[in-house]
């Protein structure tokens, strides 16, 4: 009997594609024996998908462990200097780090989650592309605030209000009811909602013609944000720091 690949069946082929590679992302320098189970396809098939994947260098083959290939940078790249002011963002959150000696971000929406375009901070790099929930972060409710109230509602037939800490906001109106300080103060914080011992606070990032481009924000321990820094000094920082992608984007 023919395989789905074989069939030519496109879409079951690229899922398998991709399942594969989420996969080894996962746990870099797998075996094939191993992925084969984790995948849950047939040993032919993941051999089939690694030794093209391989061919094309979007993977690496190591003492017979598979590894994502740095072919990927190049499509990566695209995606994070898609837009102008990704890249003015870059440098805010570069000045940001350094100026608070925190971890700095800078986060867009895609498919209702949060995605780490760029981070500043202890392993810099390995947040870049990951996805968390909108309604835990500071920066991913900033975004929200932004919607009106349908487009909320339709991220939360979407995704819902998973529960990440005790702190996590996973009632509607509590929601609604946040995102309404959120507007009206200008900011949003993080209250160890999304990890437990970790605060934060996010501003919205405009372009000079008032589109959301997206989120800039500050986190750390709750030791180090009481109230005052997180209130006051950082969502003051914060604003100054979009004001400037803002002007950058607008003057060159």
């Amino acid at each position: 009997m023919a395989t789905d690949d074989e069939q030519g069946d496109g879409v079951s082929t690229t899922r398998k594609t991709f399942a594969i590679l989420e996969t080894i992302s996962e746990e870099e320098g797998i075996s094939l024996t191993e992925l084969t189970r984790r995948t849950g396809m047939t040993k032919s098939t993941v051999y089939r998908h690694v030794s093209t994947l391989t061919d094309l260098g979007y993977l690496i083959e190591r003492d017979g462990g598979y590894y994502i290939g740095l072919r990927f940078l190049q499509l990566s790249e695209t995606a994070r200097t898609r837009k102008t002011g990704y890249t003015a963002a870059k440098r805010k959150v570069f000045e940001l780090g350094q100026e608070t000696d925190e971890r700095a971000v800078f986060i867009v929406e895609e498919d209702y989650e949060a995605v780490y375009v760029h981070r500043y901070g202890s392993l810099t790099d390995t947040m870049i592309g990951r996805r968390r929930p909108l309604h835990s972060l500071a920066s991913g409710k900033v975004i929200l605030a932004e919607w009106d109230r349908e487009a909320v509602d339709r991220f939360l037939e979407a995704r819902g209000l998973e529960r990440m800490t005790a702190n996590t906001i996973t009632d509607r109106d509590a929601l609604l009811a946040e995102l309404e300080t959120i507007r009206e103060r200008g900011y949003a914080i993080n209250d160890e909602e999304h990890m437990d011992g970790l605060r934060g606070v996010a501003v919205p990032v405009y372009t000079p013609d008032d589109e959301l481009l997206g989120a800039l924000g500050v986190f750390g321990p709750t030791s180090r944000f009481k109230d005052e820094y997180v209130h006051d000094e950082l969502p003051t920082l914060l604003r100054d720091k979009a004001g400037e992608i803002r002007v950058t984007l607008a003057y060159g």
